[in-house]
């Protein structure tokens, strides 16, 4: 239905914006996250760890700091072939606004790492409703039916 409410014009339009912002992500964090291949992306920003290297924070640890930022975590760990992979992945519906608010968060959480707040990343989330999962528990254990709590 999307698409066909944007026709030709409007998907070409659509694409070309989210390419722009994928581009403008990459460009505005190049200078404190590492650029996974060199030059311009597509609709994805690719980045990898090795800008966490000696900091004693994970991309995983990073991710869940962005929780606490209120933002949903960038996709990890994929594609398979960049070690500690970070894709960032903005629509054609990001404002330049909400861009930089984002960009600006990415860069603080990047230079906190640097800095040495090893600790405040392990314990993120600290203001989401669920804490630090175990997720490998989770994946080889999973809880497929919730169930009340009861009520003393």
């Amino acid at each position: 239905g999307y698409i066909t409410m944007l026709g030709a014009k409007g998907l070409k339009s659509a694409t070309e914006i989210a390419v722009l912002n994928a581009n403008y992500i990459q460009s505005s964090l190049s200078d404190v996250m590492t650029v996974a291949f060199e030059g311009t992306c597509m609709h994805e920003a690719l980045f990898d760890d090795r800008f966490l290297k000696d900091t004693g924070v994970d991309t995983l640890d990073f991710a869940k700091a962005m929780i606490d930022e209120g933002y949903h975590p960038m996709t990890m760990y994929f594609p398979l072939v960049v070690h500690g992979a970070m894709l960032i992945e903005p629509t054609e519906s990001e404002s330049k606004g909400e861009l930089d608010r984002f960009i600006l968060t990415m860069r603080s959480l990047a230079e906190r790492a640097k800095a040495g707040e090893a600790e405040s990343f392990k314990q993120a989330p600290v203001y989401a409703p669920m804490r630090r999962l175990d997720e490998t528990k989770a994946a080889r254990n999973p809880v497929l039916r919730w169930t009340p709590p009861v009520e003393e």
